[in-house]
């Protein structure tokens, strides 16, 4: 049956009369209408946007509009690795350093650097390249620009700075950790939030992975199982990609260690503790104190430091902490109540406290 069916086909394609002619493109559709019906390409779209943003003769409203629309747009890792190939990265930093450019440009351009390299190590290298890092680390000094701006500047480096080594270099030899350790006590208490944020997630080690061990049958002449470490094995083929860095040298994406020192040696841990048994009020006129959302932020980053890492409390330090635990701990009336305070489990609160002892 499949035979005869095969034959009719092949019989019929054959014998109809018909010529088989390959379909042909229309020649004469207007490429607009193309573009109305199924949109214009991202990469046009990325174009026109910053055209418009570049142009200070338009209308500022209209500037901003463009860079909302761009930031959309590098939502996309794809459009955001575009950026090298369109060559964007040189025009938006740009705008960040021109004296023309107004407070509002300044943050709409940080929002998009924020979105473009965040979990985008390619983007990240792309742009580390310009030595950006003095200038987005200006704009948190407190007489710079508005608050929104700040906390703008604190998503960008966030973005930047998460998994890279090298971004951590760059912030270092920029006094960005000084930076940070200003901002712990920054007027607007998002931005405060923010900061301590971030120091967590740069404080968490990236766990190495362990070895694995290959065990078989023992053959008649007793020999033992082989051991095998990660080191023994040929690594994979690195395939180009946005996280190929990350594959190729994965000591790039360690953080911990830089950041650790940072808090050591800069003053940043006394920082921590401070803003957290005296935190200082917050709000336009300072009339605001306390903030739950801040406290939980800085026990995690402490918590990350003294049980994770591993690390070291001056006596000073140790003991304002110890006490404001302890009182904490008085007034929650158990583990479990403080844990759900601070967003951690009751055993994670036990731990921090022995880590006090």
């Amino acid at each position: 049956m499949q035979s005869l069916l095969r034959w009719s086909i092949e019989n019929t394609s054959a014998g109809d009369g018909t010529q088989q002619h390959q379909p042909q493109p229309r020649k004469d559709l207007d490429p607009g209408v193309i573009d109305m019906i199924l949109g214009k390409p991202d990469s046009e779209l990325m174009k026109e946007s910053l055209s418009v943003a570049l142009d200070e003769k338009r209308d500022e409203d209209e500037r901003l509009q463009a860079l909302d629309d761009f930031e959309m747009l590098v939502e996309h890792i794809d459009n955001a690795n575009d950026l090298v190939k369109l060559k964007m990265w040189e025009p938006l930093q740009g705008l960040l350093t021109s004296s023309q450019s107004s407070d509002a440009i300044q943050r709409q351009v940080l929002w998009i650097v924020g979105t473009a390299v965040q979990n985008n190590p390619a983007a990240q290298n792309s742009y580390l390249e310009l030595n950006p890092m003095q200038t987005i680390v200006s704009f948190l000094a407190p007489n710079v620009g508005t608050s929104k701006t700040r906390s703008k500047a604190v998503y960008a480096l966030s973005g930047l700075t998460k998994h890279s080594t090298p971004a951590l270099r760059q912030l270092r030899d920029a006094d960005g950790w000084d930076a940070l350790k200003v901002a712990l006590g920054d007027s607007d208490i998002t931005v405060r939030r923010k900061v301590a944020f971030l120091l967590n997630a740069l404080l968490v080690p990236t766990s190495p992975e362990p070895p694995r061990q290959t065990s078989g049958a023992s053959s008649a002449g007793g020999s033992a199982a082989v051991l095998h470490t990660s080191e023994s094995q040929p690594r994979a083929p690195v395939h180009p990609n946005s996280h190929a860095s990350m594959d190729s040298d994965p000591a790039s994406t360690s953080t911990s260690t830089l950041t650790r020192e940072a808090l050591e040696q800069r003053g940043l841990l006394d920082a921590l503790v401070g803003a957290l048994v005296s935190p200082l009020p917050h709000g336009p006129d300072g009339e605001q104190f306390g903030d739950a959302d801040f406290e939980e932020k800085i026990v995690g980053a402490l918590n990350t430091y003294l049980v994770l890492c591993n690390g070291q409390l001056a006596s000073g330090q140790k003991k304002a902490l110890s006490s404001y635990v302890h009182e904490h701990a008085q007034k929650a009336g158990s583990d479990e109540a403080l844990a759900e305070k601070w967003g951690m489990t009751a055993d994670e609160v036990r731990r921090f406290k022995r880590s006090l002892e």
